[in-house]
């Protein structure tokens, strides 16, 4: 990959290509149970940006430049009290929307609030998440997202972050062939039960792709032959502009949706959001056939305040993300680290902050990686130019369209056949709840 193609696609700062172009679309900001009403700020940093946010006494949300715009003192060590932030440097108070409220240090007579806000951006609640519009026409955001996982009420959602680029910790999604090696590469057929989403997978670590664009971004199916006859198929999602859809649920039955938030150029945020008819995420609560978990559970530090402090887990490069070298070596993991998002994260951090893209070999199997990669920065660039909309953007129906997992299929069926089959066939979730409220 040309140098500057690799810098287009992971910056991500006011006025960079990806980053004006990421700033078209709704961001998850944070978890609704983060901010309580006047209660204290929290800091985040989205796309290079250091923002506060914080719940006013109504129950309202504002996120919006950390600096008062009188003299930039923070306001995060500000007092939020009576529907809004105040600086406690001189007074001045801001509401939600980044207004001026009050100004007391200033003479009545001399007062100038209503020429004073506040960089403040607009926010939405909804369902256990508060997203923002970091867009540079405030008064015109695109309409809410379509993302069926986000859209129901009782959703599953947990956060991490992880130390390096965007594009890399996302990449880690849509890579299916690791899968047999890095998470169940010690396994054997005889380990799980017949039914397991991952059987087919340590049946056949070395699957073949298809892979084509699609109106929400790119779609891929790993596929192999089963030893039942049938073809499995593990679906997957890109979804602009940092969305993944992973294949490792089951696919009738449960839906994904995970972003990778830019937190700056070299750290990222991930919101794992899942809906379902069963329970968890199987790659986070599958045993082997003998009732044995198959990965431990994460753990994480406690949340400080500072601007990485949210959702650190306790292993990280620090300890060799717990990587235990006798269970590499016996066989009880292949990696040797216990808990499966661990494994990706040891895998995605260890290539530093940002990789050196110049120094890849893609295989043929890294073919979904290679599209999303061309597909997201000739949409950026295009829009940059001035020569098309960013997609989905004001079209967030196109999302609903995107739904991942696993499942069994007519092996002489195409990856557009089986897809269709087996959406007609899924319970699904989203419009359905939307047009029920």
């Amino acid at each position: 990959m040309q140098t500057k193609d690799s810098e287009d696609l992971t910056r991500v700062g006011p006025g960079t290509v990806m980053g004006t172009f990421m700033r078209q679309y709704w961001i998850p900001a944070c978890l609704s149970s983060e901010l309580e009403a006047d209660g204290d700020p929290v800091r985040l940093m989205l796309l290079c940006e250091k923002l506060i946010a914080f719940r006013d006494s109504e129950g309202r949300v504002g996120i919006m430049d950390h600096r008062c715009p009188h003299r930039c003192a923070s306001l995060f060590i500000g007092r939020n009290e009576e529907s809004g932030i105040r600086c406690v440097y001189h007074g001045w108070k801001f509401d939600v929307n980044g207004k001026c409220v009050d100004m007391p240090s200033v003479p009545a007579r001399m007062d100038f609030k209503e020429r004073v806000h506040a960089k403040a951006y607009k926010t939405y609640e909804a369902n256990g998440l508060v997203w923002v519009y970091m867009g540079a026409d405030q008064d015109s955001p695109p309409p809410k997202p379509q993302i069926e996982a986000a859209m129901h009420p009782d959703a599953e959602i947990w956060c991490l972050q992880r130390d390096c680029n965007w594009l890399q910790a996302l990449e880690g999604d849509i890579d299916t062939s690791h899968v047999g090696f890095l998470h169940v590469g010690s396994l054997t057929v005889e380990d799980l039960e017949e039914d397991h989403p991952m059987r087919p997978t340590v049946l056949n670590r070395a699957p073949e792709y298809e892979v084509q664009q699609s109106d929400w971004g790119v779609m891929y199916g790993g596929y192999r032959p089963n030893d039942d006859g049938k073809m499995s198929w593990r679906v997957a999602h890109y979804m602009f502009p940092f969305w993944t859809q992973t294949p490792n649920n089951r696919f009738a039955t449960r839906a994904i949706a995970r972003a990778w938030v830019p937190i700056d150029d070299e750290h990222s945020m991930l919101f794992d959001i899942t809906c379902g008819t069963d329970t968890g995420n199987p790659a986070y609560t599958s045993t082997l056939k003998d009732g044995t978990p198959l990965f431990e559970k994460i753990s994480f530090k406690p949340n400080s305040t500072d601007w990485y402090g949210r959702w650190r887990s306790t292993d990280s490069e620090a300890n060799d993300w717990a990587i235990d070298r006798d269970s590499q070596r016996n066989g009880t993991q292949f990696t040797g680290i216990p808990n499966i998002t661990m494994q990706d994260q040891a895998v995605t951090e260890s290539m530093g902050a940002i990789t050196d893209h110049s120094f890849e070999n893609l295989a043929p199997t890294d073919q979904m990686i290679a599209r999303v990669r061309r597909r997201v920065l000739m949409a950026a660039r295009a829009f940059a130019e001035g020569k098309a909309p960013a997609p989905g953007a004001n079209e967030p129906e196109v999302f609903y369209g995107a739904r991942a997992g696993s499942f069994l299929h007519d092996p002489e069926d195409s990856l557009e056949a089986a897809y269709k089959t087996a959406l007609s066939n899924a319970t699904r979730w989203g419009k359905a709840v939307e047009a029920a409220e």
